[in-house]
């Protein structure tokens, strides 16, 4: 998973865009988020990369990093993969402050 703004997908494969993640990604709606998230990744083709825009998540708690935390494992139980853009610099930080930013490929 990549958290830049402008990452690379690696060679042969394209980006399949997930609707964004919410302004707000508390508790509350962390469970529900990932269960479309990984319906979505389910219609991947096996060249595709499931991409992530997280520039509209301001209001967030680490039920967002669970939530993305769990995307990728089912994504890797697949042998997909995850692409994070626009994340923001308060939602890198948090992932440093929980020792998870190597897991999500920053």
């Amino acid at each position: 998973m990549t958290m830049s703004a402008a990452s690379a997908v690696p060679m042969g494969l394209t980006v399949a865009v997930l609707p964004d993640l919410p302004a707000t990604l508390l508790h509350g709606q962390a469970v529900a988020w990932v269960r479309v998230a990984l319906e979505a990744a389910r219609k991947l083709r096996a060249d595709q990369v499931l991409g992530v825009n997280a520039s509209a998540l301001t209001r967030f708690d680490s039920s967002a990093l669970a939530a993305l935390l769990e995307l990728r494992r089912g994504l890797q139980a697949r042998q997909q993969s995850l692409q994070l853009v626009g994340a923001s610099p308060r939602l890198l930080e948090l992932a440093a402050l929980y020792g998870v930013t190597e897991l999500l490929g920053t």
